[in-house]
C-alpha cells in the first residue's frame, strides 16, 4: 500500500474535499471536516479495506496521512 492509494480511500470518507489538496503531509485532524464521526469512519475503513484494527488511541499518535499510511503498514506486517 502507498500513501496515493491510501488518499483515495481517505477522500471517500471526506467528500467535499478535492484530491488536490491531500498529500502525504496533510495534517488530517486538522481538516475542517475532521470530527468523532470521521474518526469512526476512518477506523471503520482501514478494518474493512486493510484488514487491520486501529484505535482512537492510535489516530492521535499520529499527525499526517502518511504517518497513518506507516500506522497501517507496520500493524498489517505484525498480523503476517
Amino acid at each position: 500500500m502507498d500513501v496515493s492509494e491510501f488518499i483515495a480511500f481517505f477522500l471517500e470518507i471526506f467528500e467535499d474535499i478535492e484530491q488536490e489538496s491531500i498529500n502525504g503531509d496533510t495534517e488530517f485532524k486538522l481538516l475542517e471536516q475532521w470530527d468523532s464521526l470521521a474518526a469512526l469512519n476512518m477506523i471503520a475503513m482501514i478494518d474493512q479495506e486493510y484488514g487491520v484494527t486501529i484505535t482512537g488511541k492510535d489516530i492521535i499518535k499520529v499527525n499526517t496521512v502518511s504517518e497513518l499510511v506507516d500506522l497501517i503498514v507496520a500493524k498489517k506486517q505484525k498480523m503476517d
